[in-house]
């Protein structure tokens, strides 16, 4: 396979190498648009939690236009139109340099809505990695969130022991950017299905 090209429907969950973990990368490539339509961009954002509020508002935000402030998360490749050799956009987190004020860690994938509405499903040869050194902890090519604009993709939890575990985290949402943000680390709650002794609506 070449590198950056996935096959179609690829994806590889975590395993048991995910805990322990002291830094770890995020690799993400798009195709560009075709000639004449508007530049496709998407970005990597991480967002980072507290011990005391895993699941509230971050504590900071880090994507193309935004540091962290104490250096442990960088942008050290960015694209606004996906040209380029293989991954085109790489964040690395150095995990094991984060205070121990922080617990949660989440990693996602967001659409730039500039040029009209594109979801997942719009994007050629879109996929992400999530890797540590040269073990790949993830490999998904947003096949099941191909309807949204957002995606979270992991999320890095502090552990008992004070280590870092990594968790796979695929949850698309239908957001801009900036409410992306806002919304990405919080607790998922799965819509509420058929009340007992009806039918799912447009059923018999």
């Amino acid at each position: 396979m070449a590198p950056g090209r996935f096959e179609a429907g690829r994806r590889r969950p975590v395993s048991s190498v995910g805990k322990g973990l002291e830094k770890a990368e995020v690799r993400l490539k798009w195709d560009p648009s075709p000639l004449g339509e508007p530049p496709r961009h998407l970005d990597i954002v991480a967002a980072t939690y507290s011990v005391d509020d895993p699941h509230g508002r971050p504590v900071y935000v880090v994507h193309y236009d935004s540091r962290s402030p104490d250096g442990t998360i960088n942008m050290t490749r960015h694209s606004q139109t996906g040209q380029g050799f293989g991954f085109v956009e790489v964040m690395v987190l150095e995990l094991d340099r984060l205070a121990s004020s922080f617990g949660r860690v989440v990693v996602g994938v967001v659409i730039h809505q500039d040029g009209g509405r594109r979801t997942f499903g719009d994007i050629s040869n879109g996929g992400v990695v999530v890797v540590e050194r040269y073990t790949e902890l993830l490999v998904d090519d947003f096949a099941r969130v191909a309807g949204s604009t957002a995606t979270t993709v992991a999320e890095f939890v502090r552990d008992s022991s004070k280590g870092w575990e990594f968790h796979e985290m695929i949850r698309g949402f239908d957001s801009d950017p900036l409410p992306f943000t806002l919304e990405m680390g919080a607790v998922h709650r799965p819509s509420p299905g058929p009340l007992p002794g009806t039918s799912p609506a447009g059923t018999a």
